[in-house]
């Protein structure tokens, strides 16, 4: 395994861990809250196995999640 196929994957896993720490106040949170929180996870995986767990794609992944999410529960 290479170190930056490594790294990819790394990255992933801590973005996982970041948004289900976040999850621990989420009766706490708005439906919008929510809905950016959950794009971001969403997206973060999405772009991780994109880029086959490319940093900038997984990265990149969770920000438009996130806006994604942030759009779609504004309608709520």
């Amino acid at each position: 395994m290479t170190t930056m196929r490594m790294i990819g994957k790394l990255s992933a896993a801590t973005l996982l861990a970041v948004a289900l720490a976040g999850c621990s106040s989420w009766d706490n949170m708005s439906h919008r809250q929510k809905s950016t929180v959950t794009g971001a996870g969403i997206g973060g995986v999405a772009g991780a196995v994109v880029t086959n767990g490319g940093i900038l794609g997984t990265v990149g992944g969770a920000a438009i999640g996130g806006i994604i999410g942030d759009q779609v529960g504004k309608n709520r």
